[in-house]
């Protein structure tokens, strides 16, 4: 621990020396400068955007610690907030994250504030202003938590690369990103890059906007519908294999909602194309380990999650009521930051298997959003926010 510690005071060192890191090669794939300039200087706040893809507010249950600290960040920061969800993944005390797409940095100074003073946020993002405007609140959020050292560091750069911003692999404990992925054309590498920096047994927790259907290449063309992150939405059944090609686990839909858009011009273009906001969870899991069926006690153990701890949309585990599960989530709770959170034993039984000709339908974001009842027009430019 304390070799990550030092390891991490001299990334943030080098950071704050060089002030911004040098811009690295540009992919000729889209215009990169009109996304800076888009969400840099055009949008000033997430009622500018034509989707209601923002939300600032959280849906549904809260942990009391995370509500608390929301009421702590500075209303600047939270007022520059492009997100589409809420990444605050459970049990993050002395946690290492990283946090791409960072903006404004209003989810990085939340999760400074739960990570603690002996944990670290990272926050990368790719436009110059959002970077410039975050870095000017550390000083304000370290005196705010009562922290002897800033746990914060914003870095100026692209998710596709993240080795040419200095960020190492094999570090991090959790990786975050909100609604941002849309925004890259090379999610692959996004992903690819995301995997490298986690630990093994590390968790890629994000949200982002996903298309009920695959986009035609003639509107990533449109700088508004890439701007909203319209056309550059995946497909979300192309997400699940995008993850198992590049090393992680199958993607764990933990919520979703659907999108709203208010512009009839952007409607048009789209045609039948719908929108979800959903949040996934992925774990970095040990190469060539055996997955077998297991049963899984949950222990009670993860903080304001006493009673029971909801995984994902597919998985509530009760305090003290054995579970029997597939072996990658076997797998999962035994070699990530959950290990000790859970009994795990081995079953003769097999949990039970999935038709195939509806295989992964409990990943598809609309139909839980269906089931949900949930739409962001809650959260929409109208300001009729609620929890």
């Amino acid at each position: 621990a304390n070799t990550d510690q030092a390891r991490l005071y001299e990334m943030a060192s080098e950071v704050h020396e060089r002030v911004q890191v040098p811009k690295p090669r540009l992919m000729i794939l889209r215009p990169l400068g009109n996304d800076m300039k888009y969400y840099g200087t055009r949008l000033q706040s997430s009622g500018d955007l034509q989707t209601s893809a923002a939300c600032s507010l959280p849906r549904g249950r809260v942990a009391a610690s995370t509500l608390d600290a929301l009421a702590l960040l500075h209303p600047e920061v939270c007022a520059r907030y492009f997100g589409c969800a809420f990444v605050v993944p459970e049990k993050l005390q002395a946690c290492k994250v990283l946090d791409l797409g960072s903006g404004s940095g209003r989810d990085c100074y939340l999760l400074s504030r739960l990570v603690g003073p002996s944990g670290w946020v990272v926050g990368l993002d790719m436009t110059e202003e959002l970077v410039s405007a975050a870095r000017k609140y550390i000083q304000y959020h370290q005196e705010k938590f009562g922290y002897e050292k800033p746990n914060t560091i914003f870095i100026q750069g692209y998710m596709e690369r993240l080795d040419e911003s200095g960020i190492r692999s094999d570090f991090f404990d959790v990786v975050v990103s909100n609604c941002v992925i849309c925004l890259c054309p090379d999610k692959k590498a996004v992903l690819e890059e995301a995997c490298r920096v986690l630990k093994e047994g590390g968790e890629f927790f994000f949200s982002d906007m996903y298309a009920s259907k695959v986009i035609p290449e003639n509107l990533k063309e449109d700088p508004v519908l890439w701007g909203e992150g319209m056309s550059g939405s995946l497909y979300w059944r192309d997400l699940i294999a995008l993850a198992q090609e590049v090393g992680f686990s199958v993607p764990r839909l933990v919520t979703a909602s659907h999108i709203i858009v208010h512009s009839s011009e952007l409607l048009k273009k789209t045609g039948d194309i719908t929108y979800a906001s959903s949040t996934y969870r992925m774990f970095k899991l040990p190469k060539d380990i055996v997955k077998a069926d297991a049963v899984v006690t949950y222990k009670g153990t993860v903080p304001e999650c006493s009673d029971q701890l909801n995984f994902d949309a597919s998985h509530t585990f009760k305090t003290e009521v054995p579970v029997l599960v597939d072996g990658e989530t076997a797998v999962i709770l035994q070699h990530s930051r959950f290990t000790l959170d859970f009994s795990v034993q081995s079953s003769d039984t097999s949990a039970p298997s999935q038709d195939p000709s509806s295989q992964y339908c409990h990943l598809n974001p609309f139909l839980l959003a269906d089931k949900l009842g949930l739409s962001m027009k809650q959260c929409s430019k109208s300001g009729n926010e609620r929890l």
